[in-house]
């Protein structure tokens, strides 16, 4: 039997405010536990939640992000279930009337096999929650400690349709819709940190089916790798029971990455097993037009709307543009570049060439952390462009820079003795010993042979070591050979 697999996503996305959602206690990792909770996060008795503007307005970008409805009305929800780490008894949540509602997300995939391609998937909502403390086991034998650090921390969940059909899907889903999120400066999307974790839905049904098979939810993915390996397991964990004649329970399932497979954490809920009802200290969310329209004014331009501006108005391929638009930190430090220098496409060639080749080789480095900024590497390329140096030389100062041996140009290239060769007489003096030398090389290139002309710039480039302009050298050795 030929079977379809129907995947939905959840994402829990932590959002980057400096406080918690319905507290002011300081929204912070890596804090000794219980040192960013307060008696709201606490639970403790009197206490009442106050809602953090901060968090509404960065749902508010996010549903403008994707083209959905913002709604002018939503409504904080009581979400009710026993946890050790969520004192209150409940999380505060969006349930019926929730802040962003439909969207979609355009994203490339890249199947296991077959060529790429571009999917465009429909999004449910986006609703607005805290987030719970923390369970801290194997400190004290035999015994669990509870954070609360992470109580209250601000979250959207964002819901998609059903509509994913691969492992890969998910993934360019996920992918796509992290760098979006750090994009807009929502969240920092540290997946370590837990600031963005994935929950998969995962059901399987015959090709031609149109009813849905019973799900099951993968918790906590928090990095792309688990999540496919995660996905494909189960795939072929309900598969298998199916084809024996089994039966899918729904429920709720974590996945191992040191085994490679999922186990079941506990049967699944429903919502009605929630007992949702509006939270009695929380007022309706209203969001004016004007509010709308503030947050508007202040968006960032879109990776989509990037790409299209770099490929009309600086003429760059959109392979180029959409390597540069893929995260919003090489799209600064590339747009820094190009304002300085007048070759934009050879702007976009170093910073996708040997800027990222630098950043690859430091582990955790990213465009914002490196050596050479924006400013410095445009001093290269000018440099390259006024024929001062060539290629080679322009590497060798960036390494130097990269190195941390100085920060100006011109005197690296002083001190390095990296200035081209750009006098005509003294180039044709080279050129002539270099043709005397190799009569054999003359010959086959006045025969035809191309390779023959290459042979003899590099001569030409060795005899310089490398200082020559490898333009001069062509045009005037080119006049040599005619």
């Amino acid at each position: 039997m030929q079977w379809e697999v129907v995947i939905g996503l959840e994402t829990h996305v932590q959002l980057s405010t400096n406080s918690k959602i319905f507290s002011g206690a300081a929204r912070r990792f890596g804090q000794p536990a219980n040192t960013d909770a307060c008696f709201v996060d606490m639970a403790l008795p009197g206490s009442l939640p106050v809602l953090n503007v901060g968090a509404v307005e960065r749902a508010i970008r996010f549903g403008l992000a994707i083209e959905a409805t913002v709604a002018r009305h939503s409504v904080f929800d009581r979400k009710n279930y026993f946890y050790p780490d969520l004192p209150k008894g409940y999380q505060i949540s969006q349930f019926e009337l929730p802040v962003v509602v439909g969207g979609r997300l355009t994203f490339p995939v890249q199947p296991k096999k077959g060529d790429p391609y571009v999917k465009t998937i429909n999004l449910t909502r986006a609703h607005l929650e805290e987030d719970a403390g923390k369970s801290i086991h194997g400190l004290v034998h035999g015994c669990s400690g509870i954070d609360l650090n992470r109580a209250g921390t601000p979250l959207l969940e964002i819901v998609t349709e059903p509509e994913l059909r691969s492992s890969a899907e998910a993934v360019g889903y996920a992918k796509a819709l992290h760098a979006l999120v750090v994009w807009l400066g929502i969240s920092d999307g540290n997946l370590q940190e837990g600031n963005f974790r994935c929950d998969a839905n995962v059901s399987v049904r015959p090709v031609g089916k149109t009813t849905f098979g019973t799900r099951c939810e993968i918790k906590n993915l928090n990095s792309f790798r688990f999540l496919q390996e995660a996905i494909d397991y189960e795939v072929r964990r309900q598969i298998e029971v199916l084809e024996d004649g089994g039966k899918i329970v729904q429920a709720t399932r974590l996945y191992d990455p040191d085994k490679g497979e999922t186990r079941v954490m506990r049967t699944k809920e429903d919502s009605m097993d929630y007992r949702y009802f509006p939270d009695p200290d929380l007022l309706p969310l209203e969001i004016g037009e004007d509010w709308i329209e503030r947050v508007r004014a202040d968006m960032p331009e879109l990776p989509q709307e990037l790409q299209r501006r770099l490929t009309t108005e600086f003429g760059l391929p959109e392979y180029d543009a959409g390597i540069l638009t893929a995260s919003r930190d090489v799209a600064d430090y590339y747009l820094r570049v190009a304002e300085l220098v007048s070759d934009r496409k050879m702007a976009a060639n170093w910073v996708m060439g040997e800027l990222s080749a630098a950043l690859n080789q430091t582990e955790g480095a990213a465009f914002a952390d490196a050596p050479v900024k924006p400013e410095m590497l445009a001093g290269i390329l000018g440099r390259i462009l006024d024929g001062t140096i060539n290629q080679k030389g322009a590497r060798q100062v960036f390494e130097a820079m990269w190195a941390g041996e100085g920060d100006n140009v011109d005197q690296l290239i002083e001190a390095k003795g990296l200035k081209q060769i750009s006098d005509a007489g003294a180039l044709e003096a080279i050129i002539d010993e270099v043709l005397a030398n190799n009569t054999k090389s003359v010959e086959e290139f006045r025969s035809g042979k191309q390779k023959a002309f290459n042979a003899l710039v590099g001569q030409c480039m060795k005899a310089t070591k490398g200082k020559a302009n490898p333009a001069q050298v062509n045009e005037l050795l080119r006049k040599k050979l005619a």
